[in-house]
C-alpha cells in the first residue's frame, strides 16, 4: 500500500488557516520588532548595565574598605573605651549593670530549650540578670512545655519570667515592646535579644556590655552569627556563603566607617534608653530590627559590631522556610526605605556622607538594586536578547562584571569557594522571589506586612532519621513526609521552561554560547521547581 502523505490527514482548510495564522504572526512580529521591541529591549539592557555597574562599584568599594579595616583600622576594643567588668568583693554584684534578656518565640517546639538554657547559663550575677521568655505560641501544648521549662530554671534560682499576650499584635515587635512595659524592667539598663534558635556562650554579656557601660554614645553591640547546621545540606551551605559576606564585609565596614549597620534582630545588646529615645519598637514593617536601628542612628547613636563575638544559630533547612524568610528579608527593607527615605534626607543630626551611605549604599544598592539586577538581567533580559538578535549585550556586562562581583562575594566563606558556581545559579533562582518581594515592599502591596515565622527544626531531623532507621516512633515524625505535589513550585518551573526554550534557540542559532549558562540555570530552576532542595525531601 502506498505511503500516505501526512497532509492528506489534515483538512486543506485547516492547513490554509494555519499557514495564514503563522504568516500573520510573522508579519505582526516584523512590524513591531524594529520600532517597539528592539528599542524597549535596548533600554532594558542599558538599565541593567547601569544597575550592574552600581553593584560592581559598591562591591569594589566594600572590598577596598574591608582590606583597609583589617590592615590599618583599630579593633573595637581600641577605637572605644573598653574595660572588662571585674568581680569586686567589696561592691559585690552591684558593680554589674542590670541586664534584661528577651527571648521572643512562637510555637518553637524543637528549639525552645536551647535559647532558654543558654540565657540561663550566661556568666552574669543572678541578681543582676532578668530573663523574659515572650511566648506568642498558639499551640497550648507548646505553651505548657515552654512554661514548664521556665519554671524548672526558676526553681534553680534563675530570675526567668514567662510572658504571654492575648493576641499577636505587632508580631515580634509587639512582643518586645510589651516586654519592655513590665514594671521590673525599669531597673534594667540594657536588653539582650536572643531568638529561640540562638545559643550565646556564657561570656556573651561580659564581652559585650563593657562597650555600652563605658561609652554612653553607643546604643547597640551586635555579635556575629555562627551556624551550627551549615553542613546539613547544600541549601544551608548556600545560605552560609551569603550571610558570611554580610557579616564579614557589610557589617564590619558599616561599623568601622559610619558606626552604623542594620541590627540583625538577635544576638545583639541594646541600651534601653536609646530604644526609648528612638521611639521604641514599631511594627509598620516586617523588619522591626532595621527600623529601630535606622531611627536610633538618625538620633546620633553609634553601633559596634564584634566579629569575634559569635553566637551559634540555626539556618532554615527546608526550601519553604527559606523562601518565607527571604520574602520577609527582601520585602521589609524595601518597604522601610519607602517610608523613611524622606525622613533620612530631612534629618539634621547626622552628617551628609552618612546620609548618602544609608540611602544609597545601605538601602538602594544592597536592598533593592542587588535583587532586581540579578533577576532582571540574567534571568529575563539576557535570555530575551538571544531571541531578538538585533540587541547586543557587551561581554563586560554579561561576563566580566558579574564574575568580579561573584568573586568578591565569596571572600566571606573561603571554605566554600568550590561551591561558588552552584551558589551563583541558586542565587539567580532566589532573586526571582527577592525581586517580587522587593516590588511588593516598594509598592506596599498585599503581602507587604506578611509575617511567617521561620521554621526551626533543631535536632528533629536527626531524630527523624534515627526513628526511620530504627523503625520506631514513626508517627511522631510523620510531618516530615511530603507529597510530591506539595513540593511543586510553578513559578520556578515556568522560568525553567522559558530559559530552556531560549537555550535551545541559542544552541541552534546563537553565536555567544549562552546556551551553556541557560541550560545550567534551567536545571537549577527545575530542581527548585520540583522542591528537591533542602533537608526534608
Amino acid at each position: 500500500m502506498a505511503q500516505m502523505s501526512p497532509k492528506l490527514l489534515i483538512p486543506e482548510s485547516f492547513q490554509v488557516s494555519r499557514d495564514d495564522m503563522m504568516g500573520q504572526f510573522s508579519l505582526i512580529w516584523e512590524l513591531i520588532k524594529t520600532p517597539l521591541i528592539v528599542p524597549l529591549l535596548n533600554l532594558c539592557v542599558y538599565v541593567c548595565l547601569a544597575m550592574s555597574l552600581m553593584l560592581f562599584m559598591e562591591r569594589v568599594y566594600m572590598g577596598i574598605v574591608i582590606i583597609l579595616v583589617k590592615l590599618f583600622w583599630k579593633k573595637p576594643q581600641k577605637r572605644y573605651k573598653y574595660e572588662p567588668i571585674q568581680d569586686d568583693e567589696e561592691l559585690g554584684s552591684s558593680n554589674f549593670p542590670v541586664v534584661l534578656v528577651q527571648i521572643p518565640m512562637f510555637n518553637e517546639k524543637e528549639v525552645y530549650k536551647i535559647s532558654i538554657g543558654a540565657a540561663c547559663g550566661l556568666s552574669w550575677p543572678a541578681d543582676r540578670l532578668v530573663i523574659q521568655v515572650l511566648d506568642d505560641s498558639t499551640d497550648p501544648a507548646i505553651k505548657m512545655l515552654v512554661e514548664q521549662e521556665c519554671q524548672s530554671w526558676a526553681s534553680k534560682g534563675i530570675n526567668v519570667t514567662y510572658q504571654i499576650r492575648e493576641n499577636r499584635t505587632g508580631y515580634k515587635a509587639g512582643a518586645l515592646k510589651e516586654g519592655l512595659k513590665r514594671s521590673y524592667v525599669k531597673h534594667c539598663e540594657y536588653v539582650a535579644i536572643i531568638d529561640a534558635d540562638f545559643r550565646p556562650d556564657p561570656d556573651f554579656l561580659r564581652r559585650s556590655i563593657p562597650f555600652l557601660a563605658h561609652n554612653p554614645d553607643i546604643a547597640l553591640v551586635q555579635a556575629r552569627w555562627r551556624f551550627v547546621n551549615a553542613d546539613e545540606c547544600l541549601l544551608t551551605r548556600m545560605q552560609e556563603m551569603s550571610l558570611d559576606y554580610h557579616f564579614t564585609v557589610e557589617q564590619e565596614v558599616g561599623s568601622a566607617t559610619h558606626a552604623f549597620f542594620g541590627f540583625n534582630g538577635t544576638a545583639g545588646i541594646w541600651r534601653i534608653a536609646a530604644i526609648n529615645e528612638a521611639g521604641g519598637w514599631k511594627d509598620r514593617t516586617t523588619v522591626e530590627d532595621m527600623d529601630l536601628a535606622v531611627r536610633a542612628s538618625l538620633r546620633g547613636w553609634k553601633f559596634v559590631y564584634l566579629g569575634n563575638l559569635q553566637v551559634k544559630s540555626e539556618l532554615p533547612s527546608t526550601f519553604k522556610a527559606f523562601r518565607f524568610q527571604q520574602h520577609r528579608w527582601s520585602c521589609g527593607p524595601a518597604n522601610l526605605f519607602r517610608k523613611m527615605v524622606w525622613e533620612i534626607i530631612q534629618n539634621k543630626k547626622v552628617k551628609f556622607w552618612k546620609k548618602v551611605y544609608v540611602i544609597y549604599s545601605f538601602f538602594f544598592v544592597r536592598k533593592i538594586i542587588a535583587h532586581m539586577v540579578t533577576f532582571s538581567f540574567y534571568c529575563v533580559v539576557l535570555p530575551l536578547t538571544i531571541l531578538v538578535t538585533e540587541v547586543k549585550v557587551p561581554i563586560w556586562g554579561a561576563v566580566y562584571i558579574p564574575s568580579v562581583i561573584t568573586i568578591l562575594n565569596s571572600v566571606g566563606t573561603p571554605r566554600s569557594i568550590h561551591l561558588l558556581f552552584y551558589w551563583i545559579l541558586f542565587e539567580n533562582v532566589m532573586s526571582l522571589h527577592r525581586t517580587k518581594a522587593t516590588l511588593i515592599g516598594l509598592l506596599e502591596a498585599g503581602r507587604a506586612n506578611e509575617w511567617v515565622v521561620t521554621e526551626k527544626l533543631g535536632d528533629a531531623v536527626k531524630k527523624a532519621a534515627e526513628a526511620s532507621k530504627n523503625k520506631t516512633n514513626a508517627k511522631a515524625y510523620r510531618r516530615f513526609r511530603f507529597k510530591f505535589t506539595d513540593r511543586l513550585n510553578t513559578l520556578e518551573l515556568g522560568f525553567a521552561a522559558f530559559l530552556f526554550l531560549c537555550g535551545c534557540y541559542d544552541f541552534v542559532h546563537g553565536k555567544n554560547n549562552y546556551f551553556v549558562y541557560l541550560f545550567l540555570q534551567t536545571i537549577t530552576f527545575f530542581i527548585t521547581g520540583i522542591g528537591y532542595v533542602g533537608t526534608i525531601i
